[in-house]
């Protein structure tokens, strides 16, 4: 199958997958937009929202409209590491076996990730970046595709250990989820009061993922594009010379190298899915928030004058 022939097909099983996803969650295009952009950019997402906005029914029923495994770890202060990775038991034969942790599955929720401690929190990390996990010596490789949303609620609410700067950069998305509006309350409410939910079909297999994600690495990216995304993750570092006024008053730390390689990513990930054979600098730009909002700190000038990152990112365009 030539490539161009492959981008087609995937934007056809793309909205198929989008029509699979509207049976059971109402609303929320973007969120679940994103969150499909991270699968097959092979990055991970963070979802930021108070509970009970469907974010682990949203995983659960993109697991299944993709044909992946699904495994839920709900954080909780007492959580250690070896209750996520697994680990070594004696057998009857006096051997040391090794039990596999919620961890060996396509697709993790990683429920309240900031209410664990930072150990705990840290070995789920380094199994994302690795795409493996070290037990007694051992290396275990994950499955593949490997994909980990993690929720948080906002940082606001007590008995939580924020992320940091340097474990959230690990996540390709940060997502912020907000309120239904009216009109999707009242679909909720209907759709799930009625005792029945509809059957998801799985639309995708494990193969058909890592080749989709392997053609979209392939995608080719013109020069002016990757400079573009280059420049504009230069302009959120306050002490760039590229910096705009806005940066150096109201952020007091940048996006590192990581958020260029994210934007590219995703920028050919979303010109993938919407029909294109190379992104061009719109669709950098239709990611950007997405991948660079929480890389930035503000400083006291921000909030003092209720500025959100969001605000400032969308003046670097």
């Amino acid at each position: 199958m030539s490539d161009v022939t492959a981008i087609n097909q995937l934007v056809k099983k793309y909205n198929e997958l989008r029509n699979e996803i509207k049976k059971v969650i109402v609303g929320q295009d973007e969120t679940v937009e994103q969150v499909l952009i991270s699968v097959f950019s092979g990055g991970h997402a963070l979802l930021i929202g108070v509970p009970g906005l469907a974010k682990t029914l949203l995983v659960h029923t993109v697991a299944d409209a993709l044909g992946l495994n699904f495994k839920r770890i709900q954080f909780t202060p007492d959580l250690m590491p070896s209750d996520i990775l697994g680990s070594e038991l004696l057998d009857e034969n006096r051997q040391f076996k090794f039990i596999k942790g919620p961890i060996f599955s396509n697709i993790i929720l990683a429920d309240e990730i900031n209410r664990t401690p930072p150990k705990t929190q840290a070995a789920l990390l380094e199994a994302m970046q690795e795409k493996s996990v070290t037990i007694s010596g051992h290396s275990y490789l994950l499955d593949k595709p490997y994909f980990v949303l993690a929720t948080q609620n906002p940082i606001e609410q007590e008995g939580t250990y924020p992320l940091p700067e340097a474990q959230l950069d690990r996540f390709m998305f940060a997502i912020n989820l907000d309120y239904p509006s009216f009109s999707e309350e009242v679909a909720i409410v209907k759709t799930t009061t009625i005792g029945s939910m509809p059957i998801i079909n799985p639309l995708f297999s494990s193969k058909e993922i890592i080749f989709y994600q392997e053609l979209i690495q392939k995608i080719p990216v013109a020069d002016n594009v990757i400079e573009y995304a280059v420049t504009l993750v230069g302009k959120t570092r306050p002490k760039s010379s590229e910096a705009p006024e806005l940066v150096k008053k109201y952020i007091d730390w940048g996006a590192g190298p990581r958020a260029s390689q994210n934007l590219i990513l995703g920028a050919k990930t979303y010109a993938a899915l919407h029909g294109k054979f190379s992104p061009d600098i719109e669709d950098v730009q239709k990611v950007a928030v997405g991948i660079l909002r929480h890389r930035l700190i503000k400083n006291y000038k921000a909030e003092a004058e209720g500025l959100s990152i969001e605000d400032i990112i969308k003046n670097l365009f």
